[in-house]
């Protein structure tokens, strides 16, 4: 808004208009000050009072009060231009209040004078007041420039002040305990360093050597001149202010009133700067002069925020920082005000909360990162931020996050104990290095001083360090339980270096905590060497060398020596975790390493540092004599070791040596597998003789029983090593190198992964231009480490990089082989993504993608979007604008049959794209000519060879389209009459993209010539069976007999053309084929099991034309490693079987993965193909079907359910699962899924092994048993064990999705059963439990009428539930989760909606018909005899969090269904949100406040989530905004009176998320509401009862209203 202008320029503009010298006449004879007087002499205190009395006396006496007026209108009629007149009356006016504050007689003159004024109309409130308070600050200041100058307040663009006047209140208090922050700072105290006092000779002419002595009392006159001189002018400020508040002020007049009210409130405390420390210590109270201008601004704010008039909304005081006064003054009014702002804070800030809120933490069951910051970014810059894992809730319920608020977390608050259990979980649940790399901060000793703070949610490198201790403390314990968990151990080891080598770890401070814990904590739980393995496979990273090497970094000469010290300290340290205790398993390998690993460790510490020599244990030393006497024999001379005929003890020996000789080590191993030597491949029949290629070869790959136990140092020597031989050499490598190569990046994901186009162009740049190399990457990536990809998070990078290669290459004649492989690459990369994506990085431009990529591209899209949803609103918008970049230059459409399984928001994109194919084929006939005529002549048997490049080169492009439809015309049934040698050479010659081109318009010509067919026929089936049968043989000749053409793409082309009711029949005609059904016989055969890292025989290389086909390998001479044509239907064959459901060929279906399922096993992402297709489907496949599908996977390996076998093989389908089916379910996730409320970081809290067990899975899988590797315990597995999903969390949670989808029940049977058990679940656990952990069912006592009852299910309807859920068996149910009672019940409750937020929409509007239906029917709500007090606290009792009512055994069935509904929300995507509206939407009509408190508790918490989804942020408002219309509309009448009172809290709650939006984030000083949002509240309330309306009149775009309008720049703009 527009600056008023301050008093000075005023008093400039005016100071020579003819009336100003008579309005100051005037006013001086009223205020009997002589004409002789200075003005600023009434401010002065006379030297005594004597004095005083005497000046007084002689004055003459000033006329009455009563004249003045008159007097004034004499003058006033002397002027014609009134308004200039007003002005200056105005100006001196304002001089004259500052001036005669301190005058009693004076100022009460002044408010006559201006209560005259105002009776005749001639104040402007609205300049006068801004003026006034502007002039005050002004004289302020310079009263207090002697002593200490108060912070002016000039009127703010916004409500409040800026930050450095008055805090912002979205920051933390410690007055809130979730709060990390101690303190804010800045709120009582100066806004700025304190200022030089002037001296104080300049005041008083005294000698220097008198000041000493005089200075503490001159300090105290001039503090009490100054706090004098200020209480009087705030205090007849604060009177004027009040009369002026009679009149109707503007908004802005208002906003600029509060701030400076407020910030005189919160600086009331500054008069005490400057006082000496010695007076200050005494004990000091406020005088009377200042707690009555206190008084007065705080009966001003008063009348500015009564309900009444509502000039400004009470919410402005919740968001001021007021409440957080540090030095209150003792006076019962400013309680009053501080503590009635506490209250109504914390009730609004309820409804920003979700219920249990704080037990929220991340479970990694899904991949799916739910980013806090909502920052508005596109593409894929998304992807580089940093993700909030958690947030911790300001005092207004804001989700906050930022490392500076990470740094103030207190250790030992509810804070750090909830950030400790994320990262204790994400320790024992190895997320994605993408995970940890968002969240993770460098330690401040590793980071350089120029970077600043990292924004985002981020965890201490103290927090990591105190999660890792607890981590190894609690594989200790296991370990001395007698549990076999050195896999365990080598999964933490992974992460554990990789922590180290990130520097988010001090290592220095990660020791010295590490031997606190073990020495004083937790002792004598370090039995084994575990510790000193750990620390072994670390001790070569450059962090720790520097920590222990003392010649490393010495940049400072004079702290060498304690740094010398702290290092010799460290390894000291490091020596003392040393035990001789044997292992459990001494002459198991890893007994062995456990064994020998101390020796290593000294050894290595012995060359690292000679100042530590002397602590070292010189047995262990000697004993590295064996180690080498063991190595001398083992490689015999020749540096060679038989790797698959090793014992259990020289598996260990050679780990040991791995730490030791990690170099000679690295050598052994690459000798063996180049042992075999190598040969000479011979070249193919189209290449010349000359042209042979040197190829290893094979041995057998080295296990990953050896492989697992090998050090870190040596796994990077072997990964480099191999590189360089794989990507480099000038010998073809083998495939056991390429294949133990993989087996290590599996091994290890988190510290060997490599980003491969990125990492090989850095060490190479041309390595990717040459075709052999760029083949061997694209096969491995294709066939080994698709999965490892995705769960790094880099699978659409790499299909960036891959699309690049495509892109390149299409258009490129003769390429072929590349540029399938590639392409079959992206394929599998598109189908493998599980959230939206970008087909652009840039996202920008028309896709790089193949026809074939951009039609993959839309199913994916289709399937994600059912399936699981888009997280981020925004995306929405950018579908459309990436649909016309896929489809732009596409002839494709898409048949009704699949158009109607679409989602919504594509289908309505598609639906009305317009079928080319009847142009395509008029095309044809347009050229048929031309092209039969060219055909004959290149195709007939007797054509001339020379014709082939006659035709390359003089052929039009629009012809050349045409060659295989023109070829399938002239075949005629008879594929013999084809000279397939020249049709051969041109399809090699041709790009890529112009074969692709041919395989699609072949396709469109081959069904319109069967349709040609069937028109002249009689009999349909017959006609249609040899139709068929003549396209698969034609077909043949094209595929098989000759190879000349990729099938993969054949069968993509036909099922495209699903419209075509023939298409569909040719396509399950050639996969019944002989010929393909033995060419996927040969490719298992020869591949080996589909677990290719449990292979240990020596691998088959394929001829390469057998592996690919004449088409593809033609002159191509680089040999296959696991390539193979029948390979590249992976991905195709689960496409057919969608195509084939959405047709309804149920049959056909079943009888493709009957056939294919041995091959599926061999697919990278067989888990989530079957999840997928199950969740797009539901609903609508039989149970034979699902049946047939689940067969895909492998059964034994996955946690399903005991019972589930017999639930989907049940004859009866109207009977649904028993209730313990589902609590069973629910358990398991609450045991593996869900964060451990343990706390394992205090001392003797640690759960023993016994405990530990029980929280194992309920459904245990075998462990694979290999030569040399222990099983793997149930409780963790290594990633290469469950590629897909990627993690035993995702695992866990996504098999009991694959369960309730394969139920054959409905989806509202399912939700019922499972609200049922939420609803009950702390009656029917406490009443059933009889063990340790639970205590029996107390009961309920006396219950107040004005409450539900505490029973769980008694605010229930009569005869929806009983007092606990029947068919459970919950003997043993508490004890096999490890928890108490109430805690379990809490868990279940959020694994509930963890569970139904991954399940398809078709199970959310049943959930909020049943949530809706128990609110509805709850007793207490329908009783009309219940008074509103009664009904509000009643509300109030059943909206408790459940973990608290637990406790008490006092849940409620409202309250545990809002929570479940929580839990729900926090786990969808944005998208799916939208539908949530279902719930209050069954919920309305609504008449009572008690049910609005309730639709508010239930949705209010989403809208801090959808702050930057504007859209649905809106709808969700307007939603809220129509309930209050239902409740208090202008034609409502509720059940009971209620007053606009009884709703404050709901009031203050729209007006903080609607600043919250407008911020895009937690409210700030200057967050200001979006235009858009207050014209639709302003809509919403013109339909409210008046009194109602008024409170929230300040949330309408109109500037005369509203102090939000009247500020807002834009509005403000447009009312201009």
């Amino acid at each position: 808004m527009d600056q008023p202008p301050r008093p000075s320029s005023t008093s400039r503009a005016y100071q020579f208009h003819p009336g100003r010298a008579a309005i100051i006449n005037l006013f001086d004879l009223y205020l009997g000050r002589s004409s002789r007087q200075k003005p600023e002499d009434s401010i002065r205190e006379p030297p005594n009072k004597t004095q005083k009395r005497v000046i007084a006396f002689n004055r003459e006496l000033p006329p009455r009060n009563e004249q003045f007026l008159s007097d004034f209108e004499q003058i006033q009629s002397q002027f014609s231009d009134q308004e200039q007149l007003r002005a200056v009356t105005e100006s001196v006016l304002i001089s004259l209040v500052v001036q005669c504050s301190g005058h009693t007689p004076r100022a009460e003159f002044l408010l006559f004078a201006l209560r005259s004024l105002c009776s005749i109309g001639y104040i402007n409130w609205d300049t006068f007041l801004p003026s006034l308070l502007s002039s005050v600050n002004t004289a302020e200041m310079t009263v207090g420039q002697g002593s200490q100058a108060i912070p002016a307040v000039s009127p703010q663009s916004g409500i409040l002040p800026s930050s450095n006047q008055i805090p912002n209140s979205s920051s933390f208090h410690s007055s809130n305990p979730a709060s990390p922050i101690p303190s804010i700072h800045g709120i009582g105290s100066p806004a700025q360093s304190a200022m030089e006092p002037s001296s104080s000779a300049a005041l008083s002419p005294v000698k220097s050597s008198d000041i000493s002595c005089m200075v503490q009392s001159t300090t105290r006159v001039n503090s009490s001149i100054r706090d004098n001189a200020i209480s009087s002018l705030r205090q007849l400020c604060c009177k004027i202010i009040l009369t002026g508040l009679e009149f109707n002020l503007k908004p802005v007049t208002h906003a600029d009133i509060f701030s400076h009210m407020l910030n005189w409130l919160v600086n009331w405390d500054q008069r005490q700067q400057g006082i000496d420390e010695s007076d200050g210590a005494k004990p000091w109270r406020p005088d009377k002069a200042l707690i009555e201008w206190l008084h007065g601004c705080l009966d001003v704010i008063w009348l500015l925020v009564e309900e009444d008039k509502c000039r400004v909304p009470f919410y402005e005081l919740l968001r001021s920082g007021l409440q957080f006064l540090e030095n209150i003054p003792d006076d019962e009014a400013l309680f009053t005000i501080i503590l009635e702002i506490h209250r109504r804070r914390d009730m609004m800030a309820m409804h920003m909360q979700m219920l249990d809120q704080h037990i929220y933490c991340p479970t990694f069951g899904t991949h799916r990162i739910f980013s806090q910051t909502t920052p508005s970014i596109s593409g894929e810059a998304v992807a580089s931020l940093r993700y909030a894992p958690i947030t911790y809730p300001s005092v207004l319920g804001e989700p906050l996050h930022g490392e500076d608020l990470t740094m103030s977390v207190q250790k030992g608050s509810l804070d750090w104990e909830r950030a400790l259990r994320c990262i204790r979980h994400a320790l024992r649940t190895t997320p994605s290095p993408e995970w940890w790399k968002r969240v993770l901060l460098v330690a401040p000793c590793y980071r350089s001083p120029s970077q600043g703070p990292t924004p985002g949610a981020v965890f201490t490198s103290e927090m990591i360090c105190e999660g890792t201790i607890d981590r190894i403390i609690e594989l200790l314990k296991l370990t001395n339980s007698e549990i076999n968990c050195w896999q365990e151990w080598l999964v933490f080891s992974d992460i554990f270096f990789f922590l180290i080598k990130s520097g988010c770890i001090d290592f220095v401070d990660f020791v010295d905590k590490l031997v606190s814990r073990l020495t004083e904590s937790d002792q004598h739980i370090l039995r084994t060497n575990h510790v000193t393995w750990l620390l072994a496979q670390i001790i070569r990273v450059e962090l720790v060398m520097n920590a222990l090497n003392p010649d490393a970094r010495k940049e400072l000469v004079m702290n060498a020596p304690n740094q010398d010290a702290r290092k010799v300290e460290t390894t000291r340290k490091i020596l003392s975790f040393h035990r001789e205790d044997r292992s459990s398993d001494p002459n198991s390998p890893q007994g062995i390493l456990l064994d020998f690993i101390s020796s290593c460790q000294n050894l290595r510490i012995w060359s690292l540092n000679t100042s530590t020599r002397e602590y070292l244990n010189n047995e262990q030393l000697q004993k590295g004599k064996q180690i080498d006497e063991w190595w001398r024999q083992a490689i015999k001379g020749d540096r060679m070791v038989d790797y698959m005929n090793m014992d259990d003890r020289s598996i260990g020996m050679f780990w040991v040596v791995s730490y030791t000789m990690a170099q000679p080590a690295c050598e052994t191993v690459m000798n063996w597998l180049s042992s075999a030597g190598v040969t000479e491949m011979l070249p193919g029949p189209n290449l010349q003789s000359n042209e042979g290629l040197m190829v290893m070869r094979e041995v057998s790959p080295l296990p990953m029983s050896l492989l697992s136990g090998f050090s870190m140092n040596l796994c990077l020597k072997l990964t480099y090593q191999m590189e360089d031989s794989l990507f480099s050499g000038q010998v073809v490598p083998s495939i056991a190198m390429a294949e133990t190569y993989t087996r290590l990046l599996l091994l290890a994901p988190h510290s060997l992964f490599r980003s491969h186009f990125t990492h090989l162009a850095q060490k190479n740049p041309a390595i990717l231009s040459k075709p052999g190399f760029t083949l061997l990457v694209l096969e491995i990536l294709n066939y080994r480490l698709l999965p490892l990809y995705r769960y790094q998070g880099k699978s659409k990078a790499l299909m960036y990089d891959v699309t690049k290669i495509v892109s390149a290459l299409k258009g490129k004649r003769g390429d072929h082989r590349v540029f399938r492989l590639a392409e079959n690459l992206c394929m599998n990369l598109i189908l493998s993504l599980r959230d939206f994506f970008f087909v652009k990085r840039e996202g920008k431009g028309p896709t790089e993608f193949t026809e074939t990529l951009n039609r993959i591209t839309v199913i994916t899209l289709a399937i994600i979007i059912k399936t699981r949803g888009i997280a981020d609103a925004d995306h929405l918008l950018y579908l459309q604008t990436m649909l016309e970049q896929i489809i732009g230059g596409s002839e494709h459409t898409w048949s009704e049959k699949t158009l109607r399984y679409f989602p919504s928001v594509l289908r309505d994109a598609l639906i009305g794209r317009m079928d080319k194919r009847g142009l395509a084929i008029q095309a044809w006939q347009q050229a048929e000519t031309t092209v039969i005529n060219q055909c004959t002549q290149l195709l007939s048997p007797s054509a001339d060879p020379t014709y082939v490049m006659t035709y390359i080169s003089h052929s039009f492009p629009q012809h050349r389209k045409y060659l295989c439809a023109g070829a399938w015309i002239l075949m005629q049934g008879h594929p013999e009459n084809i000279n397939s040698t020249n049709l051969a050479r041109v399809l090699r010659e041709f790009s890529p993209e112009e074969v692709t081109a041919n395989i699609y318009t072949m396709v469109d010509v081959l069904l319109h010539q069967i349709q040609l067919e069937l028109q002249h026929g009689h009999s349909l089936q017959d006609l249609l069976l040899k139709a068929c049968a003549k396209a698969c043989a034609n077909l043949a000749f094209f595929v098989w007999t000759h190879e000349l053409l990729p099938l993969d793409i054949l069968l993509l082309a036909l099922i495209d053309r699903d419209d075509d009711p023939h298409a569909l029949h040719i396509v399950i005609s050639l996969l019944d084929r002989q010929e393909l059904q033995q060419r996927v016989k040969l490719y298992c055969l020869n591949r080996g099991p589909p677990e290719h890292w449990l292979y240990t025989r020596i691998f088959k290389r394929i001829e390469l034309q057998k592996a690919l086909g004449n088409h593809l390998s033609w002159k191509d001479r680089y040999p296959t490693f696991f390539d193979d044509i029948a390979a590249r239907l992976l991905p195709v064959i689960p496409l057919i079987v969608y195509r084939l459901i959405e047709n309804d060929a149920i049959e056909p279906a079943d009888r493709v993965l009957a056939l294919y399922s041995p091959f599926l096993a061999y697919h990278p992402l067989r888990f989530t193909f079957v999840r997928d297709i199950l969740a797009y489907f539901y609903g609508h496949l039989p149970g034979k079907l699902i049946v047939r599908i689940l067969n895909v996977l492998d059964l034994s390996k996955i946690p399903f359910s005991e019972s589930f076998p017999q639930h989907i093989s049940s004859t009866n389908p109207v009977m649904c699962p028993p209730p313990d089916y589902f609590a069973t379910l629910l358990l398991g996730l609450v045991n593996n899924v869900i964060p451990s409320l343990h706390n394992y970081s205090k001392s003797g809290s640690i759960c023993d092994g016994s405990n530990i067990s029980m929280r194992a899975p309920l459904n245990k899988c075998p462990a694979t048993s290999q030569s040399g590797q222990s099983n793997a315990s149930d409780g963790q597995k290594a990633f290469y064990q469950i590629q897909d999903p990627g993690t035993y969390t995702q695992l866990v949670l996504e098999t009991a999705v694959i369960e309730i989808l394969s139920l054959p029940v409905s989806a509202s049977q399912i939700v019922s059963s499972l609200v049922q058990i939420v609803v009950n679940i702390q009656t029917t656990i406490i009443q059933s439990s009889n063990g340790p952990h639970g205590a029996p069912n107390s009961g309920q006592g006396a219950v107040l009428p004005t409450s539900p009852s505490g029973g769980s299910t008694d605010s229930l309807g009569a005869g929806r539930s009983s007092s606990s859920v029947s068919g459970i068996n919950t003997s043993s149910f508490v004890s096999r989760s490890g928890y108490s009672c109430q805690q379990l019940s809490c868990l279940m409750i959020q694994a509930c909606g963890l569970l139904l937020a991954q399940l398809p929409p078709d199970f959310h509007l049943q959930l909020y018909v049943e949530a809706s239906q128990i609110i509805k029917e709850t007793w207490w709500l329908t009783d009309m005899k219940r008074s509103l007090g009664e009904l509000d606290s009643a509300v109030g009792y059943a909206l408790l969090d459940p973990t608290w009512a637990a406790q008490d055994n006092t849940s409620t069935a409202i309250g545990n269904v809002v929570s479940l509904l929580h839990s729900f929300f926090s786990n969808l995507p944005q998208e799916w949100l939208e539908g949530t509206h279902a719930i209050i939407n069954h919920l309305r009509p609504v008449t009572s406040v008690a049910m609005l408190r309730i639709a508010f508790r239930i949705m209010g918490p989403l809208l801090p989530r959808l702050a930057n989804a504007h859209t649905l942020f809106s709808k969700t408002l307007s939603l809220l905004l129509n309930l209050l219309v239902d409740v208090f509309g202008k034609n409502s009448q509720p059940s009971t009176p209620v007053e606009p009172s009884d709703i404050a809290d709901l009031i203050d709650f729209l007006h903080h998320v609607v600043h919250y939006e407008g911020q895009g984030g937690p409210v700030q000083a200057s967050s200001k509401p979006r235009p858009e949002v207050l014209a639709l509240c302003g809509r919403a309330l013109e339909n409210l009862r008046p009194d109602i309306q008024h409170l929230l009149s300040h949330l309408k775009p109109d500037i005369s209203s509203s102090i939000y309008a009247s500020t807002h720049p834009k509005l403000v703009q447009n009312s201009s």
